[in-house]
C-alpha cells in the first residue's frame, strides 16, 4: 500500500522548517566572517575554501545525491558572498556615476538633439532618430567608427545605431566598438524593416545581374535573393547609401535592397515589396552619449563583463543575477578581438534604476569581475 500523500507532505513542511532554520543561522554566521573579513582586509571570494566545502558535501551527500548537493551548495554559498558583499565592499565607482546621473539628469527626454547615425537621408536610422526624437538635427556619417568619433568629440550629443535584429542578429561591429569606445546608452527604440526590391525605372526582374544593400539588409532577405539564380549580392554602407548608389549610377541592370521611403526619395521603382525572411523583422536601435544619462522610469540597465576562461566563470555571473532577483532579458557573446579564447558578455536587465539590488549587483561584480562596464540604464520606446 502506498504511503498517505498528506502524512508525506507533512514531513516534507517539517523537513522545510528545519532547512530554514539552518539556513538562517548559516547567514547569520556568514555575517560575523564577513566582518572579520573586512576587520582584517581579506577578500570575500576564497576560491580554496569553497573548492574545500564542496568536496566535503558531495562526501556527505553520496553518489546518489552528490550533483544534487553541489548545485544547492553552489547556490547556497552566491547568496552567503552576496550578504558578506553588502557588508565588506566600499561603495562603487559606478554606484556613484548611477546617483550622480539620476539627480543631474533634466525629467524629460529632450524633443531637439544633435544626433549622428551611419548612412544617408531615408536610412532606417534616420527613422529611429525621428522615434527617440521628434525634432532632431541629424548629421549622417559613413561608418559606425565616425558616429562613435562625432559624438566623443562633441560634434553632436546623441548617436544612434543598430545593435540587433530580430532576423538576422547582432550587429556584432557595433559590439566591437562598444568595447573599444565607453560611452552610455540612454535610450533604444525598436523599429519595423521591410525591404524592397528597388530597380531604375523600366527595369525587369530578368534584367538584374547585382543586388546591393547593407550586409544585415542582404542576411535579413536571404531567402528571396536565393531565387535569384547567378546574382551577385553586394554589401554596402547602409540601404539608404544603396538606392542612392543606385539611382546615381547608368547601370540598368542594377538592384538595391532598401526602403519603400527610399524609392520616393531617389525616383526608383518598387520592383517586389517585403522581400524580408519575414513579417515580424525589427531592429533595435540603441541612442548613445558621452556622459551618462538617465531619464525617470528607466528600468533597463545595459553591462559588459570579461570573464575568466574557466569552468563556472557564467554560472557565478548567472548566480549573482538569480541572488537579487534580476531578470535577465539579453544575453550575447563576443571574442574580444586581438586576446586568444577570451570573451566579452553582454547583459541587458530588466530592473528599476532606483531598485537597491541593481545597486548592489554593480558593486559586486565592479568588485569581483576582471573587467566590469556599465554601460548605462535607460528606457525601450516601442
Amino acid at each position: 500500500m502506498s504511503e498517505n500523500i498528506l502524512e508525506l507532505r507533512k514531513e516534507i513542511d517539517s523537513t522545510d522548517e528545519q532547512i530554514v532554520a539552518l539556513l538562517k543561522k548559516r547567514m547569520d554566521v556568514s555575517c560575523r566572517i564577513a566582518e572579520y573579513k573586512k576587520e582584517n582586509g581579506m577578500k570575500v571570494f576564497d576560491p580554496r575554501r569553497e573548492r574545500e566545502l564542496l568536496l566535503r558535501v558531495s562526501e556527505l551527500a553520496g553518489e546518489e545525491h552528490e550533483s544534487e548537493a553541489r548545485v544547492l551548495f553552489s547556490l547556497l554559498m552566491e547568496l552567503s558572498r552576496s550578504r558578506q558583499n553588502r557588508i565588506t565592499l566600499p561603495q562603487s565607482r559606478y554606484e556613484e556615476i548611477l546617483k550622480t546621473a539620476v539627480k543631474d539628469t533634466q525629467p524629460l527626454f529632450p524633443e531637439r538633439a544633435s544626433v549622428a547615425c551611419q548612412g544617408t537621408e531615408g536610412a532606417f536610422a534616420q527613422l529611429a532618430c525621428e522615434k527617440l526624437f521628434p525634432l532632431p538635427d541629424i548629421m549622417y556619417c559613413n561608418s559606425f567608427e565616425s558616429v562613435f568619433a562625432a559624438v566623443d568629440k562633441g560634434l553632436c550629443r546623441y548617436g544612434v545605431i543598430p545593435l540587433e535584429n530580430s532576423t538576422a542578429g547582432s550587429v556584432n561591429h557595433v559590439y566591437d566598438l562598444m568595447i573599444k569606445n565607453h560611452f552610455y546608452i540612454v535610450r533604444s527604440t525598436r523599429l519595423q524593416v521591410n525591404h524592397n526590391l528597388l530597380v531604375k525605372p523600366g527595369t525587369k526582374l530578368s534584367d538584374v545581374k547585382e543586388v546591393i544593400s547593407h550586409e544585415q539588409a542582404l542576411n535579413q532577405c536571404s531567402r528571396f535573393l536565393s531565387q535569384l539564380k547567378g546574382v551577385k549580392l553586394t554589401a554596402c554602407a547602409n540601404t539608404a547609401v544603396a538606392a542612392q548608389t543606385l539611382a546615381e549610377s547608368d547601370r540598368s541592370d542594377l538592384a538595391a535592397v532598401s526602403s519603400a521611403g527610399c524609392a520616393s526619395l531617389y525616383g526608383l521603382e518598387t520592383l517586389e515589396q517585403n522581400v524580408q525572411n519575414g513579417f515580424g523583422n525589427f531592429t533595435r536601435f540603441i541612442c548613445i552619449s558621452k556622459k551618462p544619462e538617465i531619464y525617470p522610469g528607466a528600468d533597463r540597465t545595459s553591462l559588459m563583463l570579461v570573464l575568466p576562461h574557466r569552468p563556472g566563470a557564467l554560472y557565478r555571473v548567472m548566480a549573482r543575477f538569480y541572488a537579487h532577483n534580476i531578470n535577465v532579458i539579453k544575453l550575447e557573446s563576443r571574442p574580444i578581438p586581438e586576446r586568444d579564447f577570451e570573451f566579452m558578455f553582454y547583459f541587458d536587465i530588466n530592473a528599476s534604476v532606483y531598485s537597491p539590488a541593481l545597486t548592489q549587483l554593480i558593486c559586486e561584480l565592479e568588485s569581483d569581475l576582471e573587467q566590469f562596464t556599465y554601460l548605462g540604464s535607460y528606457s525601450e520606446i516601442v
